[in-house]
C-alpha cells in the first residue's frame, strides 16, 4: 500500500505533523489528497522558535511535510489492509514488474505474467 493511500484513511484522527522548515502542526485531519496535501481542523501551529497559534482550519502542502506523528491508539492493522483492488489485468502489481524489469530480470517478469495468467509452458508464449 502506498503511504498516501494510508494517510487518506486518517479522517477525524488527531495527528502532529512536522514540516521541513521545523514548524509543528497539531490538529484533526479532515482530508488528505493524492498529493499528500493535508487538510486539518482545530489546529495548533507552532513556528520554529515562536509561540503557538490556534487556527480553525489549515491546509498543508504535501511536499512540505517531513513526517506525521500518529496517535498511539490508532489501529494500524485495520488501516493497512488494502481495500481497493489493483485493477490490473494480470493481478501482478505494476510496481513489482517495473522493479523486476529495472533490475534486468526480464525472464522473471515474463514468468510472473505467465503465473498470473495460469499459462502452463511460459517459454512457448514469449
Amino acid at each position: 500500500m502506498k503511504l498516501v493511500r494510508f494517510l487518506m484513511k486518517l479522517n477525524n484522527e488527531t495527528v502532529t505533523i512536522e514540516l521541513k522548515n521545523g514548524t509543528v502542526v497539531h490538529g484533526t485531519i479532515t482530508g488528505v489528497d493524492i498529493s499528500m496535501n493535508t487538510h486539518l481542523k482545530t489546529v495548533k501551529l507552532t513556528l520554529k522558535g515562536k509561540n503557538p497559534v490556534t487556527l480553525d482550519h489549515l491546509s498543508v502542502r504535501g511536499n512540505n511535510i517531513r513526517y506525521y506523528i500518529l496517535p498511539d491508539s490508532l489501529n494500524l492493522e485495520t488501516l493497512l489492509v488494502e481495500d481497493t483492488p489493483r485493477g490490473n489485468l494480470w493481478g501482478v502489481g505494476a510496481d513489482a514488474v517495473v522493479a523486476v524489469v529495472g533490475a534486468g530480470g526480464a525472464e522473471l517478469c515474463y514468468s510472473l505474467f505467465c503465473e498470473a495468467l495460469a499459462v502452463q509452458n511460459c517459454n512457448e508464449h514469449w
